[in-house]
């Protein structure tokens, strides 16, 4: 599983060394975080929407954090994964947003002294390949504010894109693949989890988690 100290070093690159050929440049990677910190909206603080494994591994020192409302975006595994928790022999697919339907996740609100030291970490974990586009969107808190949240969308057009994520394409890619952080069922298990455990279930995760469960059960290989 990821770890804080695994992200800091750097071994991390090296755990998606498959992905090396679309690694974004430290150049690339400052442009793309500075612009999202001068574009924050004023007098509210930084925050980032989780709505995958930030949920239950968020790795961040983090001032404040709040159930939060995401309208317009839903949860879609389409994104080809070929390193982390799938390889080049047993892809699998790493978790985005598509347009459409809403998603509950966590909003955490980073402190002001260390904001940007744990942007940076966060751009290493989310943004090393590019794979997503950053975007300020706007989030409804539980306890009734209204706030704009940095939040990963998948990048149509970006080269692991995928535009199939039908059920059952899905849970076959995820019910067998794994890599250097565990495996991809690992992964979906612990979000529904957590999902469930705060309270915001999504019901087409826990119906992808059944579904793998059920082909991993059947597997002849199990």
């Amino acid at each position: 599983m990821l770890t804080r100290k695994l992200l800091e070093s750097q071994d991390f690159a090296k755990t998606y060394s498959a992905l090396e050929n679309l690694f974004w440049t430290p150049a690339q990677l400052d442009a793309s975080l500075n612009h999202m910190i001068e574009t924050c909206p004023k007098d509210q603080g930084i925050w980032i929407f989780g709505y995958g494994s930030l949920i239950w591994n968020p790795l961040l020192e983090y001032a404040e954090v709040q159930p939060a409302h995401l309208k317009g975006w839903q949860r879609d595994f389409n994104i080809r994964l070929l390193a982390g928790r799938g390889s080049e022999h047993t892809p699998g697919r790493m978790l985005g947003l598509k347009t459409e339907g809403d998603t509950r996740g966590l909003a955490f609100r980073l402190s002001d002294d260390n904001a940007r030291c744990e942007l940076q970490l966060l751009w290493t974990r989310e943004m090393l390949a590019g794979v997503y586009t950053p975007k300020w969107c706007p989030l409804s808190l539980a306890d009734g504010r209204e706030i704009f949240g940095i939040t990963f969308i998948t990048d149509p057009k970006h080269p692991l894109y995928e535009s199939n994520s039908t059920l059952n394409t899905v849970a076959a890619l995820i019910s067998q693949a794994s890599g250097s952080l565990g495996s991809n069922a690992e992964y979906l298990f612990s979000l529904d989890s957590a999902l469930e455990q705060h309270r915001m279930p999504d019901s087409n995760i826990t119906e992808l988690a059944r579904c793998v469960r059920q082909i991993q059960q059947n597997s002849p290989t199990r």
